[in-house]
């Protein structure tokens, strides 16, 4: 029966020719184009604005207005010197796949529609499953990619810890990918019920930082629930000590969590295999194909090690569903495993291109971009004007160019004009981070086309250039708040005397007359005695305080890390946003040793002057780039 959303037989042959011939073309060179190429939204609403047609149009016309309006405009992942984020590169058979997929568009829900396909995905998270170590009783299912993986994994670690409670706390690495704290908003988690912990010297979390701070926690009447791990921080590629920190969630009944969306593929070769040990060990493990197994996005997966949890978690039966039931032993359905009831068929992409490949193939390309990274760091240490921030590991290197003399905020300004430079010129792409709050340059390896060349380019281009300007117009300089508030009454009463010692403390002392204001609107004054303990490490207290007289010791694990006294501040890290509102637990226990009084400013109310005062924001920036070095 003819309809009319239907082409005849020689009209689908031409467009699938046209489609594939065009792509085909495009593809055959990635060099052929910029590795990014930008465009302003005026520009793009001229070019693909307006409503939506009544009547149809030629398939032709349609598909040479993609190949000149739309395919354009982006970064091109393929390209030999895309070295930005992480890269997603895919192959040919897995694109292909992806049109056989949306062509049959099989329901991969429920086994009694879709046997086959299911069986599938079944047989690639079995690769998964094996490649990694994990047992026979581990399952899991495909997603759209690691934040839904790490989603999945964080409601099912909760259902195991007994379901929601107001008292559970969760604990991960200040080098967590974002999708974690997201995950946190999403399940309704409170910023006190995270502890965002300190990495290490080589950005990992310590077993040590975990252990004390679960301690605490438990003293407190809290409940630990999870440990988020890493097997490829997306900062700088660091596996986190995973045999290490199963030890402990082992002792503390902890549900241990690896985020190893883009790292976990490396186990494929000999040196991934060594760097993830302990990763076989997990409860649940989050891996993007769409990342190093160079898949189509969206494609992400995530294992759990007690596979029956993933039903127990998710599985809802309606009525309307009951002929979809999973009858026969061995029938599976996906959608009583995750949040998706209407899933597609990701599987077919990875099941066809390892097919069509072979896995050595996948190995070996794998291994490449590791070399490709080692090499980049070893470039890195040879050039004296670049200095070494994060070294290599699984396809990532870290490093920054110094130039003597300059501040900070200088080094940040010229190190961002040198990556737009570089950029500009459509030969490469990096991207940029902060490692312990201070700017680095961040080159990820995990393209099939790069080769040493688009490394060494990358290289001589950061160690070789002229000093830029100090600003760009992608870094417009801050605008100062105005001086048009003068102190006026508070709560507190007049705050014209408050306000005049206020000015005196550096820290406070280029703050504007608004700031100012704004400040001695919310601050309190704290008297504290000689012993007393201002505050105690791993507490989930955000306040900040400045020493306005007496003095005070700064204690991390027992240790003496420093003094204060007047006009110094502390409590910094734990007031900041480390992202989506939540923060460092405390770090440190800080006693008085000498009666004195502190100003404290709720954390709220500190991160919003952060954001108003420039000048307060850098000098807390340097404190904090400095203090994370020694905490």
């Amino acid at each position: 029966m003819e309809h009319a959303l239907q082409l005849d037989v020689e009209a689908m042959r031409r467009a699938g020719y046209a489609t594939v011939d065009a792509l085909v073309a495009r593809l055959a060179d990635p060099r052929a184009d910029p590795v990014l190429r930008r465009a302003a939204p005026e520009t793009m609403q001229a070019l693909l604005g307006g409503g939506a047609p009544e009547g149809p149009s030629d398939y032709s016309d349609v598909l040479a207005r993609v190949a000149r309006d739309v395919l354009p405009y982006a970064s091109r992942t393929d390209h030999p010197g895309y070295f930005a984020f992480v890269p997603s590169f895919t192959t040919w058979p897995a694109a292909l796949a992806e049109l056989v997929a949306a062509a049959s568009n099989p329901y991969c829900g429920a086994w009694m529609e879709s046997a086959a396909a299911t069986q599938i995905e079944l047989e690639v998270l079995g690769w998964f499953r094996d490649w990694l170590g994990m047992p026979a009783e581990t399952a899991g299912l495909l997603v759209t990619g690691g934040s839904a993986a790490n989603l999945t994994a964080m409601l099912v670690a909760r259902e195991a810890a007994g379901g929601p409670s107001d008292a559970s706390v969760v604990y991960l690495s200040d080098q967590a990918h974002s999708s974690l704290p997201r995950t946190a908003r999403a399940m309704g988690l409170r910023p006190e019920q995270i502890r965002v912990l300190p990495s290490d010297a080589q950005w990992r979390l310590t077993p040590s930082a975990v252990r004390a701070a679960v301690q605490a926690d438990r003293r407190a009447g809290r409940v630990p629930v999870a440990v988020c791990a890493s097997a490829g921080s997306t900062n700088t590629g660091t596996v986190d000590p995973l045999g290490a920190l199963a030890d402990v969630c082992a002792e503390e009944e902890l549900w241990l969590h690896v985020d190893a969306a883009y790292g976990g593929f490396a186990a494929l070769t000999a040196d991934g295999r060594t760097a993830l040990s302990g990763i076989e060990r997990a409860d649940s493990v989050t891996l993007d194909p769409h990342k190093w197994l160079f898949q189509p996005m969206e494609c992400g997966s995530v294992l759990v090690r007690d596979g029956a949890l993933l039903e127990r978690t998710f599985a809802i039966h309606p009525d309307y569903l009951d002929d979809n039931d999973a009858h026969g032993i061995g029938e599976v359905n996906f959608a009583d495993r995750g949040l998706q009831l209407s899933r597609g068929f990701r599987a077919l992409k990875i099941w066809m291109s390892v097919q069509t490949f072979g896995l050595a193939a996948f190995r070996d390309t794998i291994a490449r971009n590791i070399e490709l990274a080692q090499l980049a760091e070893q470039l890195v240490r040879e050039r004296p004007e670049l200095t070494l921030a994060a070294p290599a590991a699984l396809g990532i290197v870290c490093f920054r160019r110094e130039w003597p003399g300059c501040t900070e905020d200088e080094t940040v300004a010229r190190g961002a004009a040198l990556v737009a430079s570089l950029a500009q010129t459509g030969d490469a792409l990096v991207s940029t981070t902060r490692l312990a709050g201070r700017h680095a340059i961040r080159l990820c390896v995990l393209n099939p086309t790069s080769a040493e060349q688009d490394v060494r380019r990358v290289i001589d281009h950061f160690a070789d250039a002229d000093a830029p300007a100090a600003r760009t117009s992608l870094d417009p300089a801050p605008e100062a708040r105005s001086d048009a508030v003068a102190a006026t009454d508070s709560v507190g009463g007049s705050t014209e005397g408050w306000a005049g010692e206020l000015r005196q403390v550096a820290l406070l002392s280029t703050l504007s007359a608004a700031g100012l204001h704004d400040l001695v609107a919310c601050a309190q004054l704290v008297d504290v005695a000689a012993g007393e303990a201002v505050v105690r490490q791993w507490e989930a207290d955000r306040s900040f305080y400045v020493v306005l007289s007496g003095t005070y010791e700064i204690d991390v694990d027992g240790e003496i890390v420093r003094a204060a006294g007047a006009g110094d501040f502390f409590g910094e890290l734990a007031a900041r946003d480390w992202g989506g509102g939540y923060g460092y637990a405390r770090l440190a226990t800080v006693w008085c040793t000498q009666a004195g009084r502190l100003l404290l400013l709720p954390g709220a109310s500190f991160r919003t002057l952060l954001d108003q005062e420039p000048s307060l924001r850098a000098q807390i920036e340097a404190a904090v780039a400095e203090r994370l070095r020694r905490t």
